[in-house]
């Protein structure tokens, strides 16, 4: 269905892909993970056909259809939701125009004109019914029911949606195309728990080939066949069957076994090396402490010796078989460092209830937060979790009730959509803003958020999602907070600095108020949850309520 042979791309300097090969056949899901930067974006526009390799092609099965979704993935908000769901569905729409005009002529006609109309009529019947018939707006229905946008009218412009129901919108149009062939770029950015689920189990279902972008892991375990690793322990792409948690055993496994083999590799070498050593000084020895010609024969042969065992080590460190030292994955080294104590209650809502639009999204919150509790505020899209956490920053006002920070309270707020950033500064400019670093010392900070050489120079509009995120993190870090309250922080993080930003959050002392819907960060380290639900906010201590949020 889909195969990729010797994909190679670079831009100037730097090769992103090389030579990546890989199949995926009928009912099969590739997630294709890799740290950021490692080309799987690209990647996937290069089989879209939007971006040229420099060498290598792509095959589609016969007739095959293909449906990409990008990251950041924009919609024209001069539609509205129900043109842009059925954006895809342009020939299943002219089928059914035509089925209907073919329908008109024949209550007009008689004889043999009606019987070239019934005859048509057929022909068109079979075309609407290939194309899906009348089933298509129950599968459509369907979609945007389980992505959480079924309740939004059809007539509602895209201009008037939020940034993630559009995102979703979007999703919907592809789904509903139903692709031989399908590409998706970060699609759980925007999804809320339910509507993971409900994607997790349409892929689960999905008769076609798909290739997958995505850092949840919770997502990769329950959508996927098999990973695509990008920039993995071999070069190119390595290929893995089962879920992220099958890939993740099989690499560990993988990375012992040719640690083991690099360190026997290293230990031959070093031998080796002494065995040559030790000979050429018994050599020179010789030579040198005698005339006898018998002994300086000797002498020279032992050499000679040394000579063919350095060749044999140069013939054996060459070699196409050596084990190369398994690479340091390199991940962002986040640590929020020593913060003040401040006062054991954090954050008390009295009586809040916020109205939007003429609607209340939340009305009698009454909640604590002490000191130490990292809790994750769950709801469906739009149910007002990003407002909730305005109103505790002070960046809103409640239209009822009260927010109080608690004594010595210092907050930490990350927005979601990376808000909040000068895309005209660079990250060392922004570095330098916030601190009286020197230039040097700012670079080396960014350097710890993976920031190379220029990288750091860019104008943050120009930057990728991942940079963007880390940076906001460095930003963070340099505030000193001890309450953090973070909106969807891991969105755009690939999967070793999800694991090294929960690394840094478990040993961070102070407390924790996030929007999040990766499922395995919560289920790890959260220790509450509060649910926007039936218009009001509801404390659930047990993580284990995650499962009916």
């Amino acid at each position: 269905m889909l195969q990729a042979v010797n994909i190679s791309k670079s831009y100037g300097s730097e090769v992103v892909l090389e030579n990546v090969s890989f199949v995926v056949n009928p009912g099969e899901r590739s997630g294709l993970i890799g740290p950021n930067g490692s080309g799987k974006s690209t990647l996937l526009r290069i089989i879209a056909g939007v971006e040229e390799a420099d060498s290598g092609h792509v095959v589609l099965g016969s007739g095959a259809s293909l449906a990409w979704i990008p990251q950041g993935f924009e919609v024209d908000t001069a539609q509205t939701l129900g043109e842009a769901v059925r954006r895809g569905l342009a020939d299943h729409a002219n089928a059914f125009d035509l089925l209907l005009e073919v329908e008109r002529k024949m209550a007009r006609a008689h004889g043999s004109e009606l019987d070239a109309l019934i005859e048509e009529y057929g022909r068109v019947s079979d075309e609407f019914t290939l194309l899906g018939g009348y089933d298509v707006e129950h599968r459509i229905a369907a979609i945007i029911e389980g992505l959480d946008i079924g309740a939004i009218p059809d007539d509602t412009p895209l201009s008037t949606l939020s940034g993630g129901q559009r995102t979703r919108a979007g999703l919907a149009s592809i789904i509903a195309s139903g692709p031989d062939v399908l590409l998706l770029d970060e699609p759980t950015n925007h999804l809320d728990i339910q509507a993971l689920e409900w994607l997790e189990e349409y892929l689960s279902t999905y008769a076609g080939a798909a290739v997958i972008v995505s850092h949840d892991r919770a997502f990769l375990d329950g959508a996927v066949t098999g990973i695509l690793d990008l920039n993995g322990l071999r070069p190119g792409i390595a290929d893995y069957p089962g879920n992220y948690s099958d890939y993740s055993y099989a690499r560990e496994r993988e990375l012992e076994k040719q640690t083991s083999a690099w360190k026997d590799q290293e230990a031959e070498r070093r031998r080796i090396e002494r065995d040559i050593t030790q000979t050429k000084q018994t050599a020179l020895r010789t030579e040198t402490s005698t005339t006898h010609d018998f002994y300086r024969r000797r002498a020279k042969k032992v050499a000679r010796k040394a000579k063919v065992r350095e060749r044999r080590l140069e013939k054996m460190l060459s070699s196409p078989d050596r084990v190369e030292r398994p690479k340091p994955e390199r991940t962002m080294k986040l640590d929020f460092g020593r913060t003040p104590r401040g006062g054991s209650r954090v954050l008390l809502l009295e009586d809040v209830g916020h109205e939007y639009g003429g609607k209340w999204l939340f009305q009698d919150v009454n909640l604590v937060l002490e000191h130490g509790e990292r809790v994750a505020l769950l709801g469906p899209n739009g149910c007002g979790k990003s407002t909730l956490l305005k109103l505790v920053t002070g960046h809103a006002t409640p239209s009822l009730g009260s927010v109080r920070i608690g004594e010595n309270i210092r907050v930490g707020y990350m927005p979601q959509d990376q808000a909040g950033l000068d895309w005209s500064m660079s990250p060392l400019e922004m570095v330098r803003q916030a601190t009286d670093m020197t230039e040097t010392e700012a670079r080396t900070m960014l350097h710890l958020y993976l920031f190379q050489g220029d990288e750091a120079l860019l104008p943050a509009g120009n930057l990728s999602y991942g940079q963007r995120s880390r940076l906001l993190f460095a930003r963070l870090v340099l505030q000193g907070a001890n309450f953090l309250v973070l909106d969807e922080p891991m969105n755009h993080l690939d999967i070793p600095s999800r694991e090294q930003f929960e690394e840094a959050l478990a040993a961070f002392p102070g407390t924790v108020l996030m929007v999040s819907h990766d499922r395995t960060f919560i289920d790890r380290y959260a220790t509450g949850i509060w649910a926007v639900e039936e218009e009001t906010v509801r404390r659930y201590p047990d993580r284990g309520k995650l499962g009916s949020r």
